[in-house]
């Protein structure tokens, strides 16, 4: 009897039980679905988000990059007040061409000389003649007035050296008649007692026909007749070709111009042999 009663019991609720199982599972799969559709909607949502930012950042690329042009610096000029540039004036050396003191020289037809005499006298000395006394370091010369030329004052005047020339060379005097070459003249007529020192004190230059050249001398005393017959002539002229005699009465040296115009050329050339 016992075992008829619960038979019912079993019977009843085995419906019951698959039925609550069905529903459990209905259940598990609904909430299944609730949260894979819950899972999906975030996805989506996601994807939509990304999607959203994807077309923001597209449509950023894809529209016009407007160029804004930089304005360029303007340059602002002050208005700087140059310096005008200053002209220096460049003065031309004026070379002063010096006037002789006192023409010397005798007119053309006084100065052709007489035929040389026998005795060795020069040309000039065959008869009486006029002379130009001049001081040289003490040395008191006499030089016929047919063989000068003029008289030039050094006073304020300065001689222009050039370059490799004698010692015996002082420098150029331009004058009217062209550029005179000032010689030493003590060098020349006492070079045994020449000393640097003589060059002071040269105040004029006097000039010698038919050359380019003149004598500087320290002082011009004046001029004088002489006659040939008061010179004490000298037959041999070995040592000083220049000294053609002496005047006892007037204590002075006669000066040769054509044996010293010899002399001075033959120094030029030894000068020019040794400057080669």
């Amino acid at each position: 009897m016992g075992t008829l009663m619960s038979r019912p019991v079993d019977i009843a609720t085995r419906p019951q039980l698959a039925l609550q199982s069905y529903l459990d599972a209905l259940l598990q799969e609904a909430t299944e679905e609730l949260t894979l559709s819950s899972s999906l909607d975030e996805f989506q949502a996601a994807v939509l988000e990304e999607q959203a930012r994807d077309a923001v950042v597209r449509a950023a690329l894809n529209s016009p990059v407007v160029a804004v042009a930089t304005p360029a610096p303007v340059a602002v000029i002050a208005d700087v007040a140059l310096p005008e540039p200053v002209l220096e004036a460049v003065e031309t050396p004026v070379v002063t061409l010096v006037e002789p003191v006192v023409e010397v020289h005798l007119a053309a037809g006084h100065r052709t000389p007489p035929p040389s005499s026998a005795d060795g006298r020069p040309a000039w000395a065959a008869e009486p003649f006029e002379c130009l006394l001049f001081d040289v370091a003490g040395l008191t010369l006499a030089v016929p007035l047919v063989c000068l030329g003029s008289i030039y004052s050094l006073e304020g005047q300065e001689l222009t050296p050039l370059f490799g020339q004698p010692n015996w060379f002082l420098g150029i005097l331009p004058s009217q008649s062209g550029n005179l070459k000032v010689l030493d003249t003590a060098r020349w007529v006492m070079p045994d007692r020449y000393r640097d020192d003589l060059r002071q004190g040269l105040q004029y230059v006097i000039s010698v026909q038919g050359y380019e050249w003149g004598l500087a001398v320290h002082q011009v005393s004046r001029s004088l007749r002489l006659d040939p017959n008061e010179i004490k002539w000298r037959t041999h002229r070995g040592q000083r070709p220049w000294l053609a005699g002496t005047v006892i009465e007037h204590m002075c040296a006669l000066l040769d111009v054509s044996e010293l115009a010899e002399l001075i050329a033959s120094g030029a050339v030894k000068q020019m042999h040794t400057i080669k």
